[in-house]
């Protein structure tokens, strides 16, 4: 036997130590060549590591949420030798091979129990709604009820109880049978399986979530950019009346072209109004004292996925039309929710664009992903009766929001930067104008 050390190889661009985010294997387990053994998070991306040889896992590096360095041990694997020596793998894997006779305790980590859930038989069979002859179950009193005969119920209380969710074994009959008033008692009083007395809300245990992984990273970028960065933010309400219309006239017209949502005739009208802003497309390296102002968009879209919230980046938006960036932001949400986001998709942006949909909300004060200087969230569209001159009309309303760092971007930078957006939106024809 061999024992076959897979040190952890470099995964990202000049990382020194990725995370773990969980393991696909535990000590003990067989695995085979090319078999997942472990996600592995750099920066914002999860990266699936996979054994370079087959054998049995005797050593693990660590539990989720601990910090593995480039080059340092990931997973020992004892090997199978195949005649009489171990067949090393290929160098590209940076393992080293020793050989063992037996692993020494002190390699082999502890592993984790798993609890053994009922199957459904044992489950059904303590179910006291499973039993009919003799049973022990609480009355609405909380009093131990023993049941030495089948329950007595007739088929409209035995109907209302499965309506309500009610056990019928945990019920206590005033009578010789159960009544309609011995269920109305049991909802005042009872503690019921599955049923909670009116008036009362189902508790859940506590349970305690490690902060690992994707959620780690946003809680550090999060809090580094509240710590760092005097936030300022501005609202401003546009009339996206027109825009809605010009919006519903394209998609009726759209043939095989993707669904246009709002998003991408924004973006178009922040792509026209930013240069004469050019303070609000930067990154802020604060350690450094530079301010980089960039001649292209790459346009961060916030995107909540079941990990957590990620950036993924359009690249040059401001080079692309309405049915292109629709197609972009589809196709970026899509890998970033399954996982296939590359990182330098995830990377790079100068502007970010977050959006909650139809939980907008009336108005939002986001929180600049840093080292970007602003970022711009559309709220929910509402319509509500406004003045047209002596009259009222029905008219589609928005707020939108700009958050901005006040040590790169002044007020009336941003009041500004807002006003030219608004103009563009309330004048849709002007997105399409050379």
């Amino acid at each position: 036997m061999a024992l076959f050390t897979f040190k952890l190889p470099d995964i990202g661009e000049g990382i020194s130590e990725a995370e773990i985010v969980g393991w696909h294997v535990k000590v003990g387990d067989r695995v085979e060549e090319d078999q997942p053994i472990a996600d592995m998070m750099t920066d914002k991306a999860t990266v699936e590591m996979e054994s370079p040889v087959s054998g049995t896992v005797m050593r693990l590096a660590g539990e989720p949420g601990q910090q593995v360095a480039i080059g340092s041990m990931l997973v020992e694997i004892e090997m199978e030798a195949v005649g009489e020596e171990a067949a090393p793998p290929d160098n590209s894997s940076m393992g080293e091979v020793e050989e063992s006779t037996s692993v020494p305790p002190e390699l082999v980590g502890q592993q984790a129990t798993e609890g053994q859930r009922p199957g459904r038989a044992d489950s059904e069979a303590a179910s006291p709604a499973a039993q009919h002859g003799a049973s022990t179950s609480l009355g609405s009193n909380g009093e131990k009820v023993d049941r030495a005969t089948p329950i007595l119920a007739s088929p409209a209380v035995r109907a209302r109880a499965r309506e309500l969710g009610i056990d019928l074994a945990q019920v206590k009959p005033s009578g010789d049978h159960i009544r309609h008033a011995d269920l109305d008692a049991f909802l005042l009083y009872g503690t019921g399986q599955g049923y909670s007395p009116a008036g009362r809300s189902v508790r859940r245990p506590d349970e305690e979530v490690k902060v690992i992984g994707l959620r780690r990273r946003i809680a550090e970028n999060m809090a580094a950019s509240k710590r760092a960065i005097p936030h300022f933010s501005y609202v401003e309400e546009i009339d996206v009346t027109a825009l809605e219309e010009t919006r519903a006239q394209l998609n009726a017209h759209r043939g095989d072209k993707p669904k246009l949502t709002l998003l991408p005739l924004l973006i178009v009208a922040i792509c026209r109004a930013l240069p004469d802003f050019p303070m609000l497309n930067a990154r802020y390296d604060d350690e450094a004292g530079v301010v980089t102002r960039h001649g292209a968009v790459h346009m961060g879209i916030a995107t909540q996925t079941d990990g957590g919230l990620m950036v993924p980046v359009i690249r040059d938006a401001q080079d692309r039309n309405i049915w292109q960036l629709s197609a972009e932001i589809t196709r970026l949400a899509d890998a970033a929710r399954s996982g296939k986001a590359k990182t330098a998709e995830l990377s790079g942006s100068t502007l970010t664009l977050t959006s909650l949909g139809p939980l907008g909300g009336i108005a939002t004060t986001p929180v600049i992903n840093r080292p970007e200087v602003a970022i711009i969230g559309p709220n929910r569209i509402i319509e509500r009766p406004v003045f047209r001159g002596k009259e009222v009309v029905a008219a589609k309303l928005m707020n939108l929001s700009i958050s901005c760092d006040h040590r790169v971007v002044d007020g009336w930078d941003a009041a500004s930067f807002v006003q030219a957006v608004k103009k563009l939106l309330e004048t849709p024809v002007l997105l399409f104008a050379d």
